[in-house]
């Protein structure tokens, strides 16, 4: 972002409001250059925040309002205690303050020494009178700890198609090639993309970091034959059922050997139809109960969630264009057309009973295959502004901004997301609620959490509506609170947390995050010493406390890359800014740097499944070997690069001229390849026994650890930091 003109600066006034709130006026990209934030991004984000700024006399009124506010209160909206200590927050309070602390298991305390962890609540009496009431967050220390070194498989689940999907990958899929990965290759984990409920319409927005709830799986997923009253239709549906088969196994073939792309629409309009009829059968009473419990325990998220969707089905996707009486969720219009709508609001929260039982029948089914962690979910950023979750918790989002990215060495223009943000002053004053439910959500069925663009949880980059992702500024929020609720939800699930930190990082981001135990993200191609000759990381260099891979979905597949052809295809599709030979030889020299490194430590001899170590598929085992040579923690296998598949799942960049996120995993030729016949491919196996193998030998490479982990420790001091790039999924 270029600085903006002397008379867009925000004033002295302006920038010490901003910071009362939270709203940044500058941010520095690199050490020695800082960049002023447009006082227009300044206003519109405290507007956001309900303060307003748009005059000199009111940006004085409201710099009053809150030093007084700050000033006089007793305790913040939400408390944060770490452990077992005293909460600063109340250890600070004036001599002689009374407490009352009603726990979350029921108990009364009058001290706030020892609390056990959960969120309580707290009120605090002063000598002079005041009161104030807060919610208390008491959070273990650290998070857990992964079960020692693992590698697995990531894959993205639509694109997994078996000879029995229904023209796209499901939760049987998904089960089946976590039964056969933890038994047969002895993954610990399979990370996927994620699998939040996506914003009905024709054509859906394919993006999976683009949801209508991230609270609420998608029922697109759902492996209908799998579903109890499945075998129990009738003669009469079980005929109108065969012609919908007959038409999912098109939907099929289509993409396997039709050179079709992923339609999800039609698998979803296909399945919703075998859905309809799979609901008239009767549930047994001990399915009945269980249906029961799921409502009680979702309670009224669920009923939102579910009314939304019934209303979309009624008035269309867009809430915008609904009757002004149902944008409400809690007006009587609104109340009028739930209960006009019952049936279908039960046919929706019936399908994310469904859903939410098949994703746990894959976690259980991983773990019983011998994964120590199990399916990772994957946690997108935030939701479609249209969508269940905006309409539902809309006090909590930001009117008239989009989260997104600023400029950086990568994107020279920024992103916006198209994603409300988060308002930090609600979440706290609700205690965090929003956030603790979705994470309690997800952990049911999560034996891991990947967190996209983590550094969320401090702070975002809000762009005004109508307004370049260039003139926007960064909102901060309680980074404390956010881990706090994130650290204490995982830990009641016994569930590790991948922070995706690639792209813009905040000084001390990182160190905050590996100290509560949050794994970064580090992938083999941006690890280079930045900080000194450029060239790339030594393995014993890199950070322990991560996930290092070779690529991610909105990257290029390693064969792709290691043979140029993502050079190409950003040509074919006009996306370079520079001479095709200027990339091409860029890109060339990036892997030579690579490959030379990998002969000098004796990678790329004796490589398993060929006996050519310049060939690619010794190329690509070699790279994953060098991973292992790394002390990280976790080593994560790109599922399309045991197959040698050349095409990203997600071009960054690209709306309509690329099929983003309705590719199937291919062959080196574009070939679809099943699930069945990936798990019979040599190639994949190859690469997984040399992983294997090779972590076998390195078993004492992590008591050699320290000095990796703490890699990173340099390049945060004292600038933002762009590390690779700020992949973070929301972008289609």
């Amino acid at each position: 972002m270029g600085a903006p003109g002397p008379a867009d600066h925000p004033s002295e006034e302006l920038a010490r409001l901003a910071a009362l709130h939270g709203v940044a006026t500058s941010y520095r990209p690199s050490p020695d250059r800082t960049v002023t934030a447009s006082g227009t991004a300044v206003v519109r984000a405290l507007a956001a925040l309900d303060v307003d700024a748009r005059t000199p006399d009111a940006v004085r009124a409201a710099l009053t309002a809150r030093e007084e506010e700050l000033r006089t209160r007793l305790l913040p909206p939400t408390v944060v205690g770490r452990g077992t200590a005293t909460p600063p927050a109340l250890a600070a309070l004036p001599d002689g303050t009374r407490l009352h602390i009603i726990t979350e298991q029921g108990d009364t305390r009058t001290d706030a020494d020892h609390l056990p962890p959960g969120v309580h609540h707290v009120i605090a009496t002063a000598p002079d009178g005041r009161t104030a009431h807060a919610h208390l967050i008491v959070a273990p220390p650290r998070l857990p700890t992964p079960p020692g070194r693992t590698h697995g498989l990531m894959v993205q689940v639509y694109s997994l198609l078996s000879r029995r999907s229904w023209g796209m990958g499901d939760l049987g899929d998904l089960r089946e090639l976590a039964g056969w990965a933890g038994r047969t290759l002895g993954t610990g984990f399979l990370q996927v993309n994620p699998l939040h409920a996506a914003v009905p319409g024709t054509p859906t927005d394919p993006s999976p970091y683009r949801p209508s709830s991230r609270r609420f799986p998608d029922p697109v997923h759902l492996h209908v034959e799998d579903i109890p009253e499945y075998a129990h239709l009738d003669d009469q549906d079980r005929d109108r059922l065969r012609t919908l088969l007959d038409r999912a196994a098109r939907l099929r073939d289509a993409v396997l050997h039709q050179d079709a792309h992923i339609d999800r629409d039609a698998v979803w309009d296909t399945k919703r139809e075998a859905l309809e009829l799979v609901r008239r059968v009767p549930l047994g009473p001990g399915r009945r109960a269980a249906y029961c419990d799921f409502l009680a325990a979702q309670g009224r998220p669920l009923e939102d969630h579910a009314t939304w969707c019934a209303l979309a089905e009624r008035h269309g996707p867009d809430m915008q264009r609904w009757p002004a009486a149902l944008r409400d969720p809690r007006s009587p219009g609104t109340d009028r057309a739930r209960r006009d709508l019952m049936d279908r609001v039960d046919f929706h929260t019936w399908l994310a009973w469904l859903t939410d039982e098949q994703l746990t029948t894959a976690q259980r089914t991983a773990r019983e295959a011998g994964m120590p962690l199990g399916i990772v979910h994957d946690l997108a950023v935030g939701v479609h502004p249209g969508g269940a979750d905006a309409w539902a918790q809309q006090d909590h989002f930001a009117t008239g901004m989009s989260a997104g990215a600023p400029p950086d060495a990568f994107n020279a223009r920024g992103q916006d997301w198209g994603l409300p943000p988060w308002r930090p002053d609600r979440l706290a004053a609700s205690g965090y609620a929003p956030f603790r439910d979705l994470l309690r959500a997800l952990f049911r069925y999560a034996g891991a959490l990947r967190i996209d663009h983590v550094m969320g949880l401090f702070r975002l980059w809000w762009v005004p509506e109508g307004h370049p992702p260039t003139e926007g500024t960064y909102v901060h929020y309680d980074a404390d609170a956010m881990l706090a609720v994130l650290v204490l939800e995982a830990s009641r699930a016994g569930a590790p947390v991948i922070g995706e930190d690639l792209g813009t990082v905040e000084p001390g981001v990182r160190e905050e995050l590996r100290s509560r135990g949050v794994l970064g993200t580090s992938v083999l191609w941006f690890e280079r010493d930045w900080e000194g000759d450029g060239r790339p990381l030594p393995p014993d260099q890199w950070r322990a406390d991560c996930l290092a891979t070779a690529t991610t979905h909105d990257l290029p597949p390693t064969a792709s890359r290691l043979t140029g052809d993502h050079v190409e295809l950003r040509d074919r599709l006009g996306l370079l800014t520079r001479p095709l030979a200027v990339e091409r030889s860029e890109a060339a020299a990036d892997v030579t740097e690579w490959l030379d490194l990998l002969a000098r430590l004796g990678l790329l001899q004796g490589t398993a499944g060929s006996g050519d170590p310049s060939s690619e598929e010794a190329r690509v085992q070699a790279l994953h070997r060098y991973l292992v040579r790394t002390p990280a923690r976790m080593i994560g296998v790109w599922l399309p690069d045991g197959i040698g598949d050349r095409r990203p799942q997600n071009l960054p960049g690209t709306w309509d001229q690329y099929p983003n996120w309705r590719l199937p995993i291919a062959d080196p030729t574009g070939r679809p390849v099943t699930l069945e016949d990936l798990t019979s491919s040599p190639r994949l196996r190859a690469l997984i026994d040399a992983v294997r193998t090779d972590m076998g030998a390195a078993a004492d490479v992590g008591a050699g650890a320290g000095a990796g982990a703490d890699a990173d420790a340099g390049a945060d001091a004292g600038a933002d930091v762009a590390s690779g790039t700020d992949t973070g999924g929301a972008r289609p």
